[in-house]
């Protein structure tokens, strides 16, 4: 995957920024939560594949949908980056969804009651 060396982590970011842009402002699928959120993009060394990182605000349903609705997508999305970034070529897009967030304000949560319980025992 790229990220190792300045140009590589550029591409990462500029795919990123990209995606992040056409699901927010020109995806009109319902399916796809209006709380999306692009955290990450690896693009392979030779530019053919892409794995977009993707975290909806929401329960395991609203998820499940906005992938799908991004997956039927996917061809609309992999147009719109090949116009807007200049790259040899123009990877194929793969949607990935993303528990990160939900579980460190989970793990947040659980630290927060324990330590709680532990000032209410003093």
């Amino acid at each position: 995957m790229r990220g190792k060396s300045p140009k590589g982590a550029r591409i990462n970011s500029d795919v990123q920024r990209v995606i992040s842009h056409i699901i927010e402002f020109e995806i009109k699928d319902p399916r796809v939560n209006s709380l999306v959120s692009v955290v990450k993009c690896d693009v392979t060394n030779d530019l053919k594949e892409c794995k977009c990182y993707i975290s909806v605000l929401g329960d395991e349903e609203a998820g499940k949908s906005t992938i799908d609705g991004l997956n039927s997508a996917k061809g609309f999305v992999r147009k719109r980056l090949a116009e807007s970034l200049n790259m040899r070529y123009t990877p194929e897009i793969t949607f990935v969804l993303d528990r990160s967030i939900e579980y460190g304000v989970m793990m947040s949560k659980k630290i927060d009651d324990i330590m709680k319980g532990e000032s209410d025992g003093e």
